[in-house]
């Protein structure tokens, strides 16, 4: 029994539920963390190798996201098991299955992820109708297509290098992982006058110590090409990227990428985490000791989570771009300045400052974690 809620902590999770269905090889994970807050939203993920504990640090990973944004939301997270790239017909199948099953789930709202797209947000509101991220033709603010996360991305770089020794003209930036954050991050970054010199995805990267020819870079991919097959650079092995010298270097792929076995192979000033849990404790606790500063997940890339928080209130585009500013700017500043003036990593400047925010809503509520209030959503 103690091993069935390992996980658990004061916040949560408040549900673990997993979903199987063989008949059309179905296996996958619901994570409700703390929902205190209101109704968790969380990305449905597609990924052929994924665990009970990776699912659970991704929810929570929203549940502070979403507090230290200040939306009335909990984190959760749902994970599908399988090759993202299959057949559109059998993804279809999977998802409107998951959506199906997770029905009367009402703690529990769909977004897009990794692997999904709003295309999969449509098919899951045919289902269950609880759902954000959604096509423009059904309401919805495609954040992914209007790069909202990767918005949010660069006005926390830009505040960051109020903290550094540089500016962003000419600045030198990699991104790892150049899918719907890292391609929309480096096209933010790019109109401020930095210089994209290093990209990967999961075929390949390239490099160019001089800069890559962003739009080229972005055909490739609308074109379903790898960034390895860009002439303009040297194409190297993706791990490689990790040790392109730069000034800002900008994780947007899968978690736990930088590690106690690579993280000295970094060669950066400044790291602004586009993914989620992109880092190993350890690894960013070296980084700290090396001086380079770290904008953590939750803090920099929420854009995506209140675009999709206010898209399901009803807000224009307009009005989330600028909430996306003004609350990313906003807690990039407050957070590294305490972690200036108290001398402790921006992590746990970070997380202070979410869970303050988490215990102050847990203190309204009954029960901790989970809601008892009727019509909760």
């Amino acid at each position: 029994m103690r091993e069935l809620f390992k996980l658990g902590d004061d916040l949560g999770p408040s549900k673990i539920i997993h979903v199987y269905e063989p008949s059309i090889g179905l296996k996958g994970i619901l994570v409700v963390d703390n929902i205190a807050a209101g109704p968790s939203i969380g990305g449905v993920r597609m990924a052929k190798d994924v665990t009970v504990e990776e699912c659970a640090r991704l929810a929570r990973a929203m549940t502070l996201k979403n507090a230290a944004a200040g939306l009335p939301h909990g984190g959760g997270k749902a994970v599908l098991v399988g090759d993202p790239k299959m057949p559109r017909k059998r993804k279809e199948k999977l998802l409107r299955a998951m959506a199906s099953s997770l029905r009367n789930v009402e703690e529990y709202i769909f977004a897009p992820d990794m692997g999904t797209d709003e295309e999969c947000m449509a098919w899951v509101r045919d289902e269950i109708g609880r759902v954000v991220g959604l096509p423009r033709e059904l309401g919805g603010i495609p954040l992914d297509q209007i790069g909202a996360t990767g918005w949010g991305i660069s006005h926390a770089t830009d505040i960051a290098l109020n903290y550094c020794n540089f500016s962003i003209e000419g600045a030198r930036v990699v991104i790892q992982g150049f899918g719907a954050v890292g391609k929309h991050a480096a096209r933010y970054l790019a109109e401020k006058g930095a210089i994209i010199v290093g990209v990967a995805d999961s075929h390949g990267a390239v490099c160019n110590k001089h800069g890559l020819d962003l739009d080229a870079l972005l055909e490739l991919k609308k074109a379903g090409h790898s960034v390895a097959e860009y002439l303009g650079g040297e194409s190297i092995c993706g791990d490689d990227v990790i040790g392109v010298e730069c000034d800002i270097w900008i994780p947007a792929a899968r978690p736990d990428v930088i590690n106690a076995d690579n993280v000295d192979r970094l060669n950066t000033k400044l790291m602004v985490q586009g993914a989620n849990i992109p880092v190993t404790a350890d690894a960013e606790r070296r980084l700290h000791e090396k001086g380079v500063l770290v904008v953590p997940d939750f803090i920099a890339n929420a854009g995506g989570v209140i675009c999709a928080a206010m898209e399901y209130r009803g807000a224009s585009e307009s009005v989330v771009f600028a909430a996306i500013e003004e609350k990313i700017r906003r807690n990039t500043g407050q957070v590294l300045e305490a972690s200036r003036t108290q001398n402790i990593l921006p992590r746990q400047a970070a997380v202070d400052l979410a869970l303050k925010r988490i215990h102050k809503v847990m203190g309204f509520r009954r029960f901790n974690t989970f809601s008892t209030a009727p019509g909760f959503i």
